[in-house]
């Protein structure tokens, strides 16, 4: 049977609103547009706080950890969050890899700092994130010595990513037992005005290219993040809903796991893109249709209203 998405109004809203007992929230096109809070999303979401619903934070950026995303949502005007509120997919590969290392085994990271400081708190030893030597130095990735203790590569976000970088990655994966690991596969964030620069999955596939294999991603639509904020909250799918502005992310994690799904337009994905994926015959692009739309989470104030 095929999806329909509809918009999320009236009474339609409401009921919606007041079945659920949780909302997961995606952060970068959903709530904010760089260091800009989407108009009325913080007041939203103080209101459906004060209903007595659960908000989390479920992020597949790896450039904050779950502090500094806490630290964000307060800064710029949302309700006060804790961080074991945020799963970031930083913290999610760094659990994942404190389960999937053999004992003595560490990570090498493509990744900034906000990556490494997720993996010292989950225990896991890592090396690589930030900058990287220059050709002509001694370390420089295609002539370093390699870490006999590295099993996995983890590509993240990296503003530092180089030809280096990638040819001790490579190095790295030529052992069998290595395992390739990306944080997610955005290929671009939206920023202020309708910009955008370019997301980590670029970096993984260039990994991917030179390593000639695939690599586990552990974000969205990846069920490996709604597990863990299951393992933090016991939420009940049916009456959980996923807001993104994503469809092969946000909206295909949530169909996946049954829970009702809401798409925003103040992010990547346009209504259009959501019109041809209904008209399609493909059961793939029917599981990208999301249940609800809104133009803007604002868009929820007036089924909030007291």
């Amino acid at each position: 049977m095929a999806r329909r998405c509809r918009r999320l109004e009236g009474e339609v809203a409401r009921g919606a609103l007041a079945r659920a007992e949780a909302l997961l929230f995606d952060c970068d096109g959903v709530l904010w547009r760089g260091e800009a809070a989407v108009p009325g999303a913080a007041e939203a979401l103080a209101r459906l706080e004060a209903r007595g619903r659960r908000l989390c934070y479920v992020t597949n950026n790896s450039s904050r950890t779950r502090e500094a995303y806490a630290e964000k949502l307060r800064r710029l005007g949302f309700p006060a969050a804790a961080p074991r509120q945020v799963f970031g997919s930083a913290h999610c590969a760094a659990r994942y890899l404190s389960r999937a290392l053999p004992p003595g085994g560490a990570a090498y990271v493509l990744g900034g700092a906000a990556l490494g400081a997720e993996l010292d708190a989950a225990g896991v030893p890592h090396l690589g994130a930030g900058p990287a030597p220059a050709p002509g130095h001694a370390l420089f990735g295609a002539r370093a010595p390699l870490e006999p203790a590295v099993r996995a590569v983890l590509v993240g976000y990296d503003e530092h990513f180089s030809y280096g970088k990638l040819c001790l990655a490579l190095r790295y994966l030529l052992r069998e037992d290595c395992l390739l690991l990306g944080t997610n596969r955005d290929h671009r964030l939206p920023l202020e005005g309708g910009s955008a620069v370019p997301g980590t999955g670029c970096l993984v596939k260039a990994v991917e290219t030179a390593a000639e294999r695939e690599a586990v991603i552990i974000g969205k639509p990846s069920r490996y993040m709604f597990d863990c904020v299951v393992s933090e909250f016991n939420i009940d799918p049916a009456r959980t809903i996923m807001v993104g502005d994503r469809l092969d992310t946000d909206i295909l994690m949530g169909n996946n796991c049954g829970l009702t799904t809401l798409l925003t337009l103040t992010g990547v994905t346009t209504l259009k893109e959501v019109e041809d994926h209904m008209a399609s015959d493909c059961p793939e692009r029917q599981n990208l249709v999301p249940d609800y739309y809104v133009d803007s989470i604002a868009d929820l104030l007036p089924a909030l209203q007291d």
